[in-house]
């Protein structure tokens, strides 16, 4: 069995080249499938967000097929042109970096949660498309695991690390407060909700577009207004910021939308979706300062942060040797189980020639060899674990080998 996965993020590549690899919903189902359908593959997950796409997979050992390609071919890609914006790890490097990712210290703003949310999403995927298998499944479990306790645990120092409000961190430096400035949000998925409600909270006046057809059947952040998303042009001007964050993989503000349009007062776009959402030549225009995903670094180096990252690895080392611990019993404890039933069978057969001459009833007898057998089960089990967790592992295999080899003429 291994464990191997190929990836891109916003360390290596651009916002463009990265929407060239990102996957809808319905998109991952389809490509999780096909990616198990391979030969040696045993199972797959893909985790794809904003910042990052990752294919995830379960293999025989001396599994060989490049996934670069098999990806390229899945989002019909071709050449070779993007393949060092990837990649790829395997076997402790890969679950150390989901390990790492999952607790937000891989995020592009440190200790943000939002992954957290996007990995057990991958994982939910995965199983409605049946394509993960046991140890994906433990991983990525355990991963989560890691995130929820740092989340719980660890007091990062700046309250809701995410990109809106690292956004609204950025602009306050520059000047810009975003209190009493009209707002508008295109879009009122996850991250459309989040920047409302954000943005809202810091005493903007909020309004939310929605789609017609969907208009009766969404909540929108207490406090915010609504419109009809095809009006978005019309309210444009009296906005002093918008912010557009859909699924969608058209553009929701096009260049030649914005020449119909008087704009009269500074305008700030933030284009927090991949593929983007906003025409980025309207960067280019007079009077619009345009930011997109990308724009937002963390570069926050202080004791605080110092000590938080300390915390956070002491607790991701603690998830991963119990990972570990479970990979590794995943093949020893079956070998241990048979062992144990060998051994205490060996014991009911030395015993029953001396409990069928002790003079006691029948139903009290067979209680007494059940009991003995259940005793005998346990005091195996606590010698061999404490063996396991005593010896090296080397020799602990080797201690399991010599018990299987007593039993295996008998």
């Amino acid at each position: 069995m291994s464990i191997s996965m190929i990836g891109i993020d916003h360390n290596k590549a651009s916002l463009d080249v990265r929407a060239l690899f990102s996957f809808t919903k319905k998109a991952a189902g389809d490509a999780m499938l096909a990616i198990k359908e391979l030969e040696g593959v045993y199972g797959c997950v893909i985790l794809s967000t904003c910042n990052r796409m990752e294919v995830w997979v379960s293999t025989r050992e001396e599994w060989e097929m490049d996934l670069y390609e098999r990806l390229c071919a899945i989002k019909q890609v071709s050449g070779e042109s993007y393949r060092d914006y990837f990649v790829t790890r395997q076997g402790q490097e890969a679950v150390e970096h989901l390990f790492y990712l999952t607790s937000g210290l891989k995020s592009q703003i440190l200790g943000e949660d939002q992954i957290l949310t996007q990995v057990k999403d991958a994982l939910t995927l995965a199983r409605e498309a049946f394509s993960t298998d046991s140890v994906l499944e433990v991983l990525f479990r355990m991963a989560v695991t890691a995130g929820k306790r740092i989340k719980t645990e660890v007091a990062f120092h700046r309250a809701n690390p995410s990109v809106i409000h690292q956004a609204i961190r950025m602009l306050s430096r520059k000047g810009f407060e975003v209190q009493g400035k009209k707002c508008m949000v295109i879009g009122n998925g996850e991250m459309g909700k989040m920047a409302a409600q954000t943005l809202r909270e810091a005493g903007a006046d909020v309004t939310v577009t929605i789609r017609q057809y969907r208009s009766g059947i969404v909540n929108i952040p207490q406090g915010c207004q609504r419109i009809d998303y095809g009006c978005r042009m019309e309210l444009l001007p009296q906005c002093d910021l918008v912010v557009s964050a859909t699924a969608s993989p058209n553009l929701t503000l096009r260049e030649e939308l914005f020449r119909q349009v008087d704009l009269t007062r500074p305008l700030l776009l933030i284009d927090l979706a991949v593929p983007r959402d906003i025409d980025p030549s309207l960067g280019q225009w007079e009077g619009i300062t345009l930011y997109d995903m990308d724009s937002f670094r963390d570069s926050d180096d202080t004791p605080e942060m110092e000590e938080s990252l300390r915390q956070s690895k002491t607790i991701v080392k603690e998830q991963m040797d119990e990972f570990y611990q479970w990979l590794e019993g995943r093949d020893i404890i079956p070998r241990i189980q048979e062992v144990q039933s060998e051994a205490v069978h060996d014991l009911d057969l030395r015993l029953h020639k001396v409990l069928q001459k002790t003079p006691m009833e029948k139903e009290d007898r067979e209680k007494l060899q059940q009991a003995i057998e259940k005793a005998a089960g346990k005091v195996f089990s606590k010698m061999i674990f404490g063996l396991r967790d005593n010896l090296e592992k080397e020799v602990f295999l080797e201690c399991v080998a010599g018990l299987e080899k007593v039993y295996e003429n008998v």
